[in-house]
């Protein structure tokens, strides 16, 4: 009997995110197909069978998948055939299976694809600015420069 290992989603314009939580995976096999149809099996670290089929919502471009193992999860890189956003990742309208979820780290809306890059989800220290001219009282503080005239 095969067991279905958690697999998290998201999606840009051109491209699907899925990453497949299984640690220390053996004999690793991803399959994409044309029409949408993404196949996945592996063994567990104590021998057990894992897979999943997925029909995605729209047509890929199997020749530009891509699949990285790591020693936690596995992530594929699902290129769509055409541009855009779908409305749902399969093209069933049912509720998806259960360890089927929503990747937030790497999610990202319509509207905030060109301003998100897929590796600054990783590098937060972009929001944070040093600012020089800094007192003793404001060590480790964030510099919001807007703000000084009212503070002062």
């Amino acid at each position: 009997m095969s067991h279905h290992p958690e697999v998290l989603w998201a999606q840009r314009s051109d491209k699907v995110y899925l990453t497949v939580a299984l640690p220390d995976a053996k004999d690793v096999s991803v399959k994409c197909e044309p029409h949408g149809l993404f196949t996945f099996s592996a063994s567990g670290a104590q021998g057990e069978s894992y897979s999943f089929t997925l029909e995605l919502y729209g047509p890929i471009a199997p020749e530009r998948c891509r699949t990285k193992a790591g020693l936690r999860n596995i992530l594929c890189y699902v290129q769509k055939a055409e541009k855009g956003w779908w409305k749902r990742l399969l093209k069933s309208e049912e509720k998806p299976a259960p360890y089927l979820k929503v990747d937030w780290h790497r999610w990202c809306d319509e509207d905030d694809e060109e301003s998100t890059s897929d590796l600054a989800s990783d590098d937060d220290t972009r929001f944070v600015a040093q600012d020089e001219g800094s007192s003793d009282e404001d060590e480790g503080m964030l510099y919001l420069p807007d703000l000084e005239k009212a503070r002062g």
